[in-house]
């Protein structure tokens, strides 16, 4: 966009294709598209584009799948590598030439279809990873916080969190907002709703790093094994202790689930690395061992200790015949 406020009379052109394509498969002119990414349009002359699920079927439009690319282009294969010529140049079956014979190249690179037939870069195959069972793509998380107009660079990654895997993002923004602890915090809540609105609960980064400048190989290409490991500690509001003996027993819970020291009054449990998963592990322990009766939702509703603590205070308990049912629940949740 900047480019072309300063130059407004140049023309722009995204080319898209790896070496085995012979540099160039796709290509798009680029118009104004609003700080949205451009996408990698259409298949150049002579070439062929597929997008393909894991069982080789054509994705529908807007589905993530596989980009495999046919055509003159394509190279003979991989000298002295005919194992991984076979693996990565298959046989063309959307092929429809009286002669057939053709083949596609497997990219290794994810992409969709816009309503429009254009095609839209996604990420890496290889970045793909399991956050709770659900299958992510990386870039489709990276994409949505690039179109945030804050945002200039994105990149994602899992991590090993204390409860499981999580998402973090690295983030560059303003040079001046990694040294500014409170602006930092107002953003980080504003990028996690802004991702609420499009993507569930399980795709929302749980670390959101701000940094100068990506960590650059001596090649100039991204070194992900160079980015800062994230800081559990901003995941936490300033520590206000609980008061009352309820607040404790439920910050004992907390804390017991999502593996953190200590959990105030003021810490948002999502924030911390909760899910729905643990929220109903949390909601069946304060049934068993506080003997209060309290539905689900109120966790989703008050998602920090203060205004869940209140909310319990004014709930029934349960009753004795109720236990031997929870007690045997729990058992089950915490054994997957």
């Amino acid at each position: 966009e900047k480019v072309k406020e300063r130059l407004p009379d140049t023309a722009l052109h995204n080319r898209y294709g790896p070496t085995e394509t012979t540099i160039n498969a796709t290509h798009w002119c680029h118009h104004k598209t609003n700080g949205v990414q451009p996408p990698i349009g259409r298949p150049l002359s002579n070439t062929t584009c597929q997008l393909l699920g894991n069982a080789l079927d054509a994705a529908a439009i807007g589905g993530i799948a596989e980009l495999l690319v046919g055509g003159e282009g394509l190279a003979r294969g991989y000298l002295r590598r005919p194992a991984l010529t076979a693996e990565r140049f298959i046989p063309n079956s959307f092929d429809d030439r009286g002669q057939g014979g053709g083949r596609l190249y497997r990219t290794g690179d994810l992409a969709r279809y816009r309503a429009d037939g254009v095609i839209e870069y996604v990420g890496r195959i290889d970045h793909q990873v399991k956050i709770r069972g659900f299958r992510i793509e990386l870039g489709e998380v990276e994409a949505r916080l690039q179109e945030h107009e804050a945002v200039r660079e994105a990149v994602v990654i899992d991590i090993e969190g204390p409860s499981g895997k999580q998402l973090a993002a690295y983030l560059v923004t303003d040079r001046s907002l990694p040294d500014d602890a409170e602006r930092q915090a107002t953003l980080r809540n504003t990028l996690r709703d802004y991702l609420k609105e499009s993507l569930p609960d399980y795709m929302v980064p749980a670390h959101l790093v701000f940094l100068g400048a990506m960590p650059l190989t001596a090649n100039g290409k991204l070194d992900r094994r160079a980015l800062p490991k994230p800081d559990a500690s901003q995941l936490q509001q300033d520590y206000v202790a609980p008061q009352s003996e309820l607040e404790q027993r439920i910050a004992a819970i907390w804390a017991d689930v999502l593996k953190v020291e200590k959990v105030g009054l003021t810490d948002n449990f999502f924030e911390l690395g909760g899910h729905s998963l643990l929220a109903i592990s949390v909601t069946t322990r304060v049934r068993a061992e506080l003997g209060i009766e309290v539905p689900l939702g109120f966790l989703f509703e008050r998602e920090n200790l203060f205004a869940y603590a209140a909310a319990l205070s004014g709930q029934r308990f349960a009753g004795e015949e109720d236990f031997d049912e929870l007690s045997e629940f729990l058992t089950e949740l915490e054994s997957i």
